[in-house]
């Protein structure tokens, strides 16, 4: 269950209207045909440094395990059109 706790009076003035946060997960809520390809998503990775392991797709978003530019691994997740790092497990 996620719980979504209200920090200040803004978050509490928001939550108090009905307004109804997406997860992380809704971030990766594209049509197919908007997604970019696999290939182009592990160029990127490799130009910011990070050797890729494995990507898949996952609720919508494409998941990459890899070690980033720090020599950590990392599990991730990206939205297919944008590239944005939605959530992010690092291992220590």
């Amino acid at each position: 269950m996620k719980r979504i706790i209200p920090i200040g009076a803004f978050a509490l003035a928001i939550m108090s209207a009905g307004t109804s946060f997406a997860s992380s997960e809704d971030r990766c809520n594209v049509p197919m045909a908007e997604w970019q390809p696999v290939d182009a998503l592990q160029q990127k990775l490799k130009n910011d440094g990070w050797n890729v392991n494995r990507i898949k797709t996952d609720d919508g978003c494409y998941e990459v395990y890899a070690i980033d530019d720090k020599g950590r691994r990392v599990e991730a997740y990206f939205n297919p059109k944008t590239f944005d790092a939605v959530k992010t497990k690092i291992e220590d």
